[in-house]
């Protein structure tokens, strides 16, 4: 099983109509079109994954994100995300909030990973990775292959250089990093392709060495 067309427009229509009586009437198709292959592709990665980086882990009863929004903090409250995603995290006896991460969304389709949101511990590691060890992180986000498909890594930033390192350090576009993240964008027409698994899987081999990086920075 694999998405098709009706799985875009299943989006298309959720846009357009994000309520709950659309939905209930919509329910078969997004069961169809929409959760049952995103766990077909999650089970079929998490065997692709085994073969080259078994830290990474695809979980369909915990790796695909809810349909519904959390509305209780936002002045939008439209009841459902008008998105599929799910992500494929680090169990390789590191930090689990590092890994993967795949999202569909008409026109909006995307396959990359990092560590976002990090809490304040894991922000302080990475920082002090970049400053002692720099020779090590360099390998990871300099490798070319992970540059020619992903580009740097990026993610929300301090303004400035935070307290405690030289504003004009050599590496102040990774200490301001709040999130570090990594991506590429892919078309409605590579979501519907029975090759979908291979892209991503080919993506995150080439990611493996900086998910492993983030993952298992040593945490104070």
């Amino acid at each position: 099983m694999s998405f098709s067309p009706a799985t875009l427009q299943f989006f298309r229509g959720l846009a357009r109509h994000n309520a709950k009586p659309w939905f209930e009437a919509h329910r078969a198709e997004y069961e169809e079109t929409v959760r049952e292959p995103m766990r077909a592709l999650i089970e079929e990665m998490d065997v692709r994954l085994a073969r080259f980086a078994p830290e990474i882990v695809g979980d369909p009863k915990r790796s695909m994100f809810r349909i519904y929004r959390d509305i209780r903090f936002s002045k939008d409250k439209s009841p459902y995300k008008t998105h599929v995603s799910a992500s494929f995290p680090w169990a390789g006896g590191g930090d689990g909030g590092a890994g993967g991460y795949f999202h569909l969304q008409p026109g909006e389709i995307y396959v990359g990973g990092g560590k976002w949101h990090p809490e304040p511990a894991w922000l302080a590691a990475w920082r002090t990775a970049v400053a002692t060890d720099p020779k090590r992180v360099h390998a990871a986000l300099d490798e070319p292959a992970f540059v020619a498909m992903l580009g740097p890594v990026d993610g929300d930033r301090l303004k400035r250089v935070p307290s405690g390192y030289p504003a004009d350090h050599p590496d102040a576009a990774l200490l301001t990093l709040k999130d570090v993240t990594f991506g590429r964008r892919l078309s409605d027409a590579d979501a519907i392709s029975p090759a979908l698994p291979e892209t991503i899987a080919d993506t995150f081999a080439v990611a493996t060495p900086v998910m492993r990086l983030l993952a298992e920075l040593p945490i104070a």
